[in-house]
C-alpha cells in the first residue's frame, strides 16, 4: 500500500504546486486560463492522438465492457438524481447534482496518471471511459436541464450540442489515432517524437491547470458537496466495479482500470458547465475542491486493491 501511495504522491504534489501557485497569486487566473488551454487543445491532443495511433482497432471495442461503465455510471446517476429530488431540488439542480456525482477527471487527470500506474495496456479502456464521459453523459445533461429550461428539447438546442461534440479537440484527436491505427498507417519518425515532445508536457500541465484552478474555489454549500464527493469517489467505483465484474464478466484487467478511472475526482469541466447553466455552481465547485483532496487517500487504496488483483 506504501508503494502505491507513493506512485501516486508525485502526481498530487504537481497538483498542489499548481495550488500553491494559484494561491498566492503566482499564476494569476489568466495563466491557469491559457495553460488549459494549451493542455487541452496541444499537449492532451498530442498525448491521445499517439496513444489511440498505437491501439488495435479491432480489439478496442469490447460490448461488455461499455455496457458495464455505462450501467454503472447510470444507476449512480439515477440515485445522485433521486438523492437531489428527495432534498427538493429543482430538476436542473437534481440533474447537475447526478452529472457531478459521476462524472470523473478523466481527461485531465485519468489518462496522464492511470497508464503510468497500471500499464500501456490501460490506454484503451481509459480511452472508452473518457469517450462514454463526453459523448452519452454531457449530452444527456445538457438535454435534460433544457429540457426543464424550455420545457421541451429544440433542434436548436441539439446542433450547437452535436457541434460541440465534434469539434472537442480530445474527441477529434482519438478518433483521428483511431483512424491512423484502423488504416495501419506508419508513424513517421519525426511525427512520432514531435508527438511524444509536445505530448509529455500534457501530465505535468495538466496537473500544474488542475491545482491552480482549485485554488480560486470557496468550499460552500458543504453538505451537498460532501455528499456529492462521497458518491464520486467511492460510490462511482463499487457501482461499475459490481457492473464490470458480477454482471457482465469484464476482463479483469480492464474492469479494473475501469474501477480506478471511475475513483478519479470530480472533473473540473463540471464546473462549466454548472455555470453556463447558472445551476448548483457553488455546490459543484466545492465538490470538485473536496473530491480532489480526499483523492489522496482514496485513490491509492483503489490502485492498490487493483494491483493486488
Amino acid at each position: 500500500m506504501l508503494a502505491i501511495f507513493l506512485k501516486t504522491l508525485p502526481f498530487f504534489l504537481v497538483i498542489g504546486t499548481g495550488w500553491l501557485a494559484g494561491r498566492t497569486r503566482f499564476f494569476p487566473p489568466e495563466a491557469t486560463g491559457w495553460l488549459t488551454k494549451f493542455v487541452f487543445y496541444f499537449a492532451l491532443s498530442a498525448m491521445l492522438f499517439r496513444f489511440a495511433a498505437t491501439l488495435d482497432v479491432a480489439r478496442l471495442f469490447d460490448p461488455a465492457f461499455v455496457l458495464a461503465y455505462l450501467s454503472g455510471s447510470a444507476a449512480l446517476w439515477a440515485l445522485g438524481f433521486a438523492v437531489a429530488r428527495w432534498r427538493r431540488q429543482p430538476l436542473a439542480t437534481a440533474a447537475m447534482e447526478a452529472h457531478t456525482a459521476m462524472t470523473g477527471n478523466t481527461g485531465f487527470l485519468g489518462v496522464p496518471m492511470l497508464v503510468v500506474l497500471l500499464g500501456e495496456r490501460a490506454i484503451g479502456p481509459v480511452l472508452m471511459v473518457l469517450t462514454i464521459d463526453m459523448v452519452v453523459f454531457s449530452t444527456l445533461i445538457t438535454l435534460i436541464v433544457t429540457a426543464a429550461r424550455q420545457g421541451r428539447v429544440r433542434l436548436s438546442t441539439l446542433v450547437p450540442l452535436l457541434r460541440g461534440i465534434v469539434s472537442n479537440p480530445m474527441i477529434v484527436s482519438m478518433l483521428a489515432g483511431l483512424a491512423w491505427a484502423g488504416l495501419q498507417l506508419p508513424m513517421p519518425g519525426p511525427l512520432d517524437e514531435f508527438l511524444a515532445l509536445l505530448g509529455a508536457s500534457a501530465t505535468p500541465g495538466a496537473l500544474f491547470a488542475i491545482g491552480a484552478s482549485l485554488a480560486g474555489r470557496a468550499a460552500e454549500r458543504m453538505g451537498p458537496a460532501l455528499w456529492l464527493s462521497f458518491a464520486k469517489l467511492v460510490l462511482h467505483p463499487l457501482a461499475v466495479g459490481i457492473a464490470a465484474l458480477a454482471v457482465f464478466g469484464v476482463e479483469p484487467y480492464a474492469a479494473g482500470v475501469m474501477i480506478a478511472a471511475a475513483s478519479l475526482p470530480v472533473a473540473g469541466n463540471v464546473y462549466i458547465l454548472a455555470q453556463y447553466f447558472g445551476t448548483a455552481v457553488q455546490r459543484v465547485s466545492a465538490a470538485i475542491l473536496i473530491s480532489t483532496a480526499a483523492s489522496i487517500a482514496t485513490v491509492p487504496l483503489v490502485i492498490h486493491w487493483i494491483t493486488k488483483g
